[in-house]
């Protein structure tokens, strides 16, 4: 079974301060859905679009974030992904946050992230 991708549903950014980059985004009128000011990961949430913050240094191994894709089978894309002959970061997994994921990077190094949430019923 081939899986597809639905929707970019997120882009993670990595955050040295984290208690201004929530009220950055707060202001910007989205609201907190997972994490807060205090947390090493937050989500935000604007309609169907979310940002999250990872909290390190921008600058540290050359991470800026990742880009997060909702597909239609987390494990199916994955089988597709190591079947075209690349190697992953992470196996899926199911995420505390409600999501189950896995990691690859493109042939640039930018970290992709393909997920979906566990609750089926869920708007994507």
């Amino acid at each position: 079974m081939e899986s597809h991708i639905s929707t970019i549903d997120a882009i993670t950014f990595v955050t040295s301060d984290m208690q201004d980059s929530v009220a950055f985004y707060q202001n910007l009128g989205m609201r907190v859905r997972y994490g807060g000011e205090t947390a090493q990961f937050t989500s935000l949430s604007a309609g169907n679009c979310h940002v999250n913050l990872v909290r390190g240094d921008p600058l540290e191994n050359g991470f800026w974030g990742r880009v997060i894709f909702f597909v239609d089978d987390v494990d199916a894309t994955y089988r597709q992904v190591l079947a075209a002959g690349y190697n992953t970061e992470t196996e899926p997994a199911d995420g505390s946050w409600g999501e189950r994921y896995f990691h690859v990077r493109d042939p640039d190094g930018n970290e992709l992230s393909f997920a979906r949430r566990l609750d089926a019923g869920a708007e994507q």
